[in-house]
């Protein structure tokens, strides 16, 4: 479990700021399932808490971190970059 709170004036989310709170939930379903479960309250923009959930299947893929490292300029060139180490293999592949 993780329990955040003590945004500031400066978190934006769907109209919340320093009131959100979010509770988040990781549970192992199977060996390749984890389920993801969300709540998020805050009782000055909403008029009760609201929950989501959804399954992450175990990858041996890799995974990128969704976060504002360089206002995320960088993430394209990384994904790009990944996407023709891919085609690379697939054309090596081919040439098999």
């Amino acid at each position: 479990m993780v329990d955040t709170s003590n945004f500031t004036d400066k978190t934006r989310f769907r109209g919340s700021e320093e009131n959100l709170h979010v509770v988040e939930f990781f549970t192992r379903i199977d060996d390749k399932t984890l389920l993801y479960r969300f709540t998020i309250e805050d009782l000055d923009t909403w008029d009760r808490p609201w929950t989501g959930e959804y399954t992450w299947p175990a990858t041996d893929k890799p995974i990128y971190e969704y976060a504002c490292h360089e206002g995320n300029y960088a993430l394209s060139g990384i994904l790009r970059g990944a996407r023709r180490e891919e085609a690379e293999d697939q054309a090596a592949q081919a040439k098999k």
